[in-house]
């Protein structure tokens, strides 16, 4: 089904695994599309409550496969064709997207990384912005969540020098949620995902949903929105196990709906 990926799921948490790690996992256009296909399929599973993406081998994504590049071609449309749908396809979906970074994330691997919700890196991690290094800009997003993440100065200077940001550094920063011990490396991601899907999926999405409108509207059309996402969680099935678990004074088992 799928060339440059693999796909599974499995207790209810959708695994993308990034498969060329020859390249250390690098972006062809097979790859932006696969990936994108990936997570439309998992956003509209009702089996899926959580998603992550990593890197086979030892390399996250080292970004775009240069042996594809033509310096003809035109930069721009690229971005429009294959790494927006693909970024925008992340950004859009409603259900937690966790980055399992193994190694190095470079370039439009460190974007891809961005733009998840979770990102737990190896103690073996690291990111770099490499565009910097080849005369481009960041792209497929990068400073667009870079910015929101560490603040226009210092996303400027990972940006204008290209230095390898470790993973300490990277947690340090904010960049990182937590930090793995490379021995541990399988079962902690695997214990957060499944943390993660055990929540109540719906108000997760709209968590999402209402933090991203924050820093878009006004804060009175803000309020509206909120407003809009406490209803529909007020409607769904977990809010009412939620509450019922409460008033017994046990552990809630939520379903995603």
């Amino acid at each position: 089904m799928y060339e440059t990926i693999f796909y599974s799921v499995e207790n209810g948490v959708a695994r993308i695994k990034l498969n060329r790690p020859n390249t250390l996992n690098a972006f062809v256009g097979l790859m932006n599309k696969e990936i994108t296909k990936a997570i439309k399929a998992a956003s509209s599973s009702e089996e899926v409550r959580c998603i992550v993406i990593t890197g086979e081998g030892r390399g996250f994504c080292s970004g775009q496969d240069l042996s594809e590049v033509d310096e003809n071609m035109d930069h721009g449309q690229v971005l429009r064709e294959k790494y927006g749908p693909m970024i925008k396809q992340i950004y859009q979906c409603e259900k937690p997207i966790i980055a399992a970074v193994n190694g190095v994330a470079a370039g439009a691997g460190f974007s891809l990384a961005l733009a998840c919700d979770f990102r737990l890196l190896s103690d073996r991690a690291s990111f770099l912005n490499a565009f910097i290094h080849i005369g481009l800009i960041p792209d497929s997003g990068n400073s667009y969540f870079l910015t929101r993440l560490v603040g226009e100065a210092k996303a400027l200077e990972i940006s204008v020098l290209g230095e390898k940001i470790p993973a300490d550094q990277a947690l340090a920063l904010g960049l990182a949620t937590k930090v793995v011990s490379s021995d541990n490396w399988d079962s902690e991601v695997n214990q957060f995902a499944e943390r993660i899907a055990a929540l109540p999926t719906k108000a997760v999405g709209l968590i999402k949903r209402t933090i991203k409108a924050a820093g878009e509207l006004t804060f009175t059309d803000y309020l509206e929105e909120e407003a809009q996402g406490q209803r529909i969680a007020g409607l769904t099935k977990d809010h009412r196990e939620g509450v019922q678990a409460f008033m017994e004074k046990r552990k809630p088992t939520y379903i995603g709906k």
